[in-house]
């Protein structure tokens, strides 16, 4: 099967799903816990659904929904009304928007996805080596009609309608290592892969006994995070770009929006937000009748590379 990109058969108005099942397994970066995954198509129409293969004897199954978001501290958590959850999956639900697959059951033996190398790139890589497979269904978009905006504490978070899917954040940290960084970029498959795949999650090495005795970043190492000492990056290898920092956290945005149930056309705008607010906003979207409708893709979101 081919790779994703180039291939004739996809399109942009229709649903897509993978072209057969991807296994892999690796290490939850606040649980430390080993997990294997397995991604299988799905039909039309399902969505993105986690499945707890370990919890038997309760319904193991959580759609990739905003709804269903019940936990935002350091990552994104998906929980069922059984009380089974499966936490960190937002890189995961970044590559599948990335790479336009609507539909996609993950089953996965432990709470937490695996960080893999902290970004989203290890994902579209696996992902890529199975191909994926339009649908015959239509893909339905979800547009933005009117702005709406969340804020809190000094963040916010915006989104406003626009012809095609564009993503704007700042941040601004203390750290001469980050600093202020700004991303303004209009995404389609070719800007994802380049522009925000790669970024990996980062964090401040001061943290790291406060987080492990709250019980978070037990599986976090110099292979899956970029770890900051004051004013320095640790890291051997340094930084894969100069603004990483701030791509990875459009990298986050994008993986919680999708949490929508569909991909946007509109603008979402970021300012020093991070999961909790874009929840927040996915929610607030959601409520407001008047500020969305369905449609079709106005133009070729997912641009061959």
């Amino acid at each position: 099967m081919a790779a994703l990109t180039g291939d004739l058969r996809l399109s942009p108005f229709m649903q897509h799903t993978l072209a057969g099942s991807v296994r892999f397994s690796g290490t939850g970066i606040h649980s430390g816990t080993s997990v294997s995954v397995a991604v299988h198509p799905a039909a039309a129409g399902a969505g993105i659904v986690f499945h707890r293969t370990d919890r038997r004897g309760c319904d193991g199954r959580i759609p990739a929904l905003a709804a269903r978001v019940c936990e935002t501290r350091l990552g994104t958590t998906i929980g069922n009304d059984a009380g089974v959850t499966v936490s960190t999956i937002e890189h995961l639900m970044a590559a599948f928007a990335g790479l336009d697959i609507d539909n996609a059951t993950v089953e996965i033996d432990g709470p937490e996805t695996p960080i893999m190398d902290g970004s989203s790139e290890p994902f579209v890589a696996l992902l890529d080596g199975v191909g994926r497979e339009r649908q015959e269904a239509r893909r339905r978009y979800i547009e933005v009609l009117r702005p709406i905006e969340v804020e809190e504490g000094g963040a916010g978070v915006r989104l406003t309608p626009a012809d095609g899917f564009e993503l704007a954040l700042d941040i601004a940290f203390d750290s001469p290592a980050i600093g202020r960084q700004s991303l303004d970029l209009a995404l389609d498959e070719a800007a994802f892969r380049r522009e925000l795949a790669p970024s990996r999650t980062f964090g401040f090495l001061e943290d790291v006994e406060s987080l492990r005795a709250a019980g978070l970043a037990r599986g976090g190492s110099l292979d899956n995070v970029v770890v900051i000492d004051r004013d320095t990056v640790v890291n051997p290898g340094g930084l894969r770009c100069v603004d990483e920092f701030v791509r990875h956290k459009a990298l986050d945005a994008l993986g919680d929006l999708y949490l929508l149930g569909a991909p946007l056309v509109g603008r979402f705008e970021g300012n020093c937000s991070g999961h909790r607010l874009n929840n927040a906003l996915a929610l607030a979207l959601l409520a407001a009748g008047d500020a969305w409708r369905w449609t079709s893709a106005r133009q070729p979101l997912a641009k061959a590379v």
